[in-house]
């Protein structure tokens, strides 16, 4: 294994020029404003077609209101089941726009309430088949599962998304490794895909019109084609492009390496400091599980490296890894990058391996002498210690170190720090926080406690970029 370290400092060509343009931030406005429309709409329009159809009117008598009530759960599970899809369907714009914490998160939402309204559709309309009668449903809804065109399809489909719903718990996923849930999450497209013909053939609010048949097959080709485009098809081609191969790998400290990267044509892959790329590499079993690293270097056009800590799943392998081992790659992704900066002076603050993306930015991002500082809570030997001194050094970058294991479960800062209270602590470093952009990455109960100190602290939500390391 290789004991070099290149270079920290990246050349002045590749650091990013202020301002940040506006017509960036009113491009990722937009489109949030586009996305969130589009899907009420469609939520509205769906809810029409079923009013138009009778659904209010059947909604007076009890057989037909449950009849009724599991045709519109039904619509809405659907609508919602297809967001869902897109949201983790890596779309460019949605991705720029939103970043990946905050789509995991609306994902996780969607994902739940279209599930829940899925399991409401099967009870109500199964009840209202039964004539409302509650003990006939199970036997009426099995004999909807063998009898109705799709209805088998439809069952596995949702033992599928029982499945990566169950696996999606938090106390759940606390159990899996990661590797074991991506691919129990994977399931979900196949859940969809299963319940695609039951829908289509015999749902009555997909065939009441030529226009509602056209609206629902022209849904599910855009997104079942978002997901071949964006998930399958644009990775392969950025990576036969690239032809990504180790170069080395370098031991930072315990359990954690650095991993360096070169290929062709890398500053086509449009990367910027702090982003982030899911990898797969090709050195034996195991190459199908992807993991997501944060790049801890700028990039330069020429070379990559990521850091990767041995969580006790497949990051382990890291360190196995050989010179001239291929690599596949979906990205970039993420927004902790030049993209969402409002201020000149930035404050970035990590813990842990946390620390990775930010020393990218810490590299990448443009700034004057004392117009960026840094504050690095670490355990043991903090990573990066030398290259964080060459930055200070050549390009005026202000580093506070907080050794130490956290000294208080409320408290994000480590036990070497003295008596002092968070928001007490963060001001005496940082008085103008409340007038810098603030990048934060570390654990997600950590990065929340830091979040709260900073709002605290003044600092507006807009100036508040967050990575959570977790999954």
């Amino acid at each position: 294994m290789a004991t070099t370290q290149a270079p920290p400092v990246s050349p002045p060509s590749v650091r990013h020029r202020l301002p940040v343009p506006r017509s960036r931030a009113r491009h990722d406005e937009a489109v949030r404003v586009v996305a969130g429309s589009v899907l009420w709409l469609s939520l509205l329009l769906v809810t029409y077609w079923w009013e138009a159809g009778g659904g209010v009117r059947d909604l007076g008598s009890w057989t037909t209101g449950l009849t009724s009530l599991g045709r519109i759960t039904g619509l809405v599970a659907s609508v919602l089941l297809l967001a869902q899809v897109v949201l983790m369907a890596r779309v460019p714009p949605l991705e720029s726009a939103f970043g990946q914490d905050r789509l995991a998160k609306q994902h996780r939402i969607v994902g739940f309430t279209s599930f829940n309204m899925m399991v409401a559709h099967v009870v109500l309309i199964s009840w209202g088949y039964a004539a409302g009668r509650l003990l006939d449903t199970p036997g009426t809804l099995w004999n909807l599962t063998l009898n109705y065109p799709g209805m088998l399809l439809a069952a596995a489909g949702t033992v599928c998304l029982v499945m990566v719903v169950v696996t999606s718990i938090r106390a759940a996923r606390r159990r899996l490794r990661y590797e074991s849930w991506h691919l129990l999450h994977l399931y979900a497209y196949l859940g969809v895909g299963l319940a695609l013909p039951h829908q289509l053939w015999t749902g009555k609010e997909f065939l009441a019109s030529t226009a509602t048949t056209v609206f629902w097959w022209t849904t599910w080709a855009v997104v079942a084609g978002a997901v071949l485009l964006w998930r399958v098809a644009l990775p392969l081609w950025r990576s036969a492009r690239h032809q990504l191969r180790i170069t080395s790998v370098v031991r930072e400290g315990p359990g954690v390496v650095s991993v360096y990267l070169t290929g062709r044509d890398l500053g086509g892959l449009r990367v910027e400091a702090g982003q982030f790329f899911t990898w797969r590499f090709l050195s034996g079993t195991g190459w199908t599980r992807a993991n997501p690293y944060s790049l801890s270097a700028a990039p330069d056009g020429r070379s990559l490296r990521i850091t990767v800590k041995d969580a006790g799943d497949g990051s382990a392998a890291a360190a196995r890894l050989r010179p001239g081992t291929r690599v596949l790659v979906e990205g970039p992704y993420g927004r902790l990058s030049h993209r969402v900066r409002r201020r000149h002076r930035v404050l970035l603050i990590g813990a842990g391996v946390g620390i990775t993306p930010l020393r990218s930015l810490a590299e990448g991002l443009d700034y004057a002498p004392g117009d960026a500082m840094i504050l690095h809570r670490y355990s043991g030997r903090p990573l990066f210690e030398r290259e964080f001194e060459l930055l200070a050094e050549h390009r005026g970058l202000h580093v506070v170190h907080l050794p130490g294991r956290r000294r208080d479960p409320d408290s994000w800062l480590g036990e070497g720090i003295g008596p002092i209270d968070d928001l007490g602590a963060l001001l005496s470093w940082v008085p103008d926080v409340a007038d810098r952009d603030v990048f934060i990455c570390g654990p997600e109960v950590w990065t929340e406690q830091v979040r709260r100190t900073t709002q605290a602290a003044g600092v507006p939500p807009e100036q508040v970029h967050i990575e959570k390391f977790a999954w």
